[in-house]
């Protein structure tokens, strides 16, 4: 497997920085809720939880797992050990903290790593499930060597959850006359860039003004990458929702559950892939 492609060094490194700064905001943040959640019992989403059934005894890994709270969410599905990896020191950091906060860090883990630096990282064929929450693979340049290190990761036996923003939503912009594209649907070398204030979550326009990198990857592409490395696709659906207020006129339906306007054109906004190996 390729570390990170020569020409993407800078990009990446762009992207990381990115990261490390908007954590400790994350992490206080309403979006976040993480409060909330430890006092709810620090349970796996309800219909991931439906989606993924139990996880008993089952040695479970989260590739950019951020802060580690959905991370440590699996716990509550009967998983015997989890493992976060994220390529943020700062990200790791607070994923270790909120692990001995919890009094979950004898069950748990979090490591420094990229992606891309997977093989090199850990040993081959460690898991049993590899959990993969939104807006995690938009920042790898080659969906190829995404599926490579779950692949190296994962037992000959294992499975995998993604929960993503769907590539569509990646690339839709939103005017007075209806929907339009910018952006890249199909990968492309060419990394579509992001110059804004802030983060995604509230009280982050003091962090300042940050330039990131994406790539997206089609459907047909996930797909087809999971296929090269001997998984099967068991459940594939594209959802009309998605878990962050990606328009200001989206309407909130429940935890984490927002919907375009029923008058507006619906096209799908995340997408839930379920796959497994041998």
């Amino acid at each position: 497997m390729k570390p990170v492609p020569d020409g993407f060094e800078d990009l990446h490194e762009e992207n990381r920085k990115y990261w490390d700064s908007v954590v400790d905001v994350h992490f206080s943040s309403k979006f976040y809720e993480v409060d909330a959640w430890i006092k709810a019992g620090m349970k796996a989403r309800p219909w991931e939880a439906e989606v993924i059934g139990r996880l008993d005894n089952k040695n479970v890994v989260h590739l950019q797992c951020h802060f580690g709270k959905d991370t440590l969410s699996l716990l509550s599905l009967g998983a015997a050990f989890v493992t976060g990896i994220d390529y943020s020191e700062k990200a790791i950091q607070k994923a270790k903290e909120l692990a001995t906060a919890t009094k979950l860090n004898g069950r748990s883990n979090f490591e420094v790593c990229a992606v891309e630096d997977v093989p090199k990282h850990f040993s081959p064929s460690k898991f049993d499930f590899a959990y993969i929450s939104l807006g995690a693979i938009c920042w790898i340049p080659e969906i190829t060597t995404w599926a490579g290190a779950i692949s190296h990761l994962l037992k000959d036996k294992a499975s995998i959850f993604i929960h993503e923003v769907h590539p569509l939503a990646q690339i839709l912009v939103r005017s007075e006359n209806g929907w339009s594209l910018d952006g890249k649907y199909f990968e492309s070398k060419e990394a579509m860039i992001d110059q804004s204030e802030g983060s995604y979550t509230e009280n982050s326009e003091n962090l300042g003004n940050f330039r990131t990198n994406l790539w997206n990857h089609s459907i047909g592409e996930v797909v087809s990458s999971l296929s090269n490395f001997g998984f099967v696709v068991n459940h594939l659906a594209e959802h009309p929702w998605t878990s962050f207020q990606q328009f200001p006129e989206m309407i909130k339906s429940g935890p984490e559950r927002y919907f375009l306007p029923d008058d507006w054109l619906q096209v799908p906004l995340s997408f839930t892939i379920v796959a497994s190996r041998g």
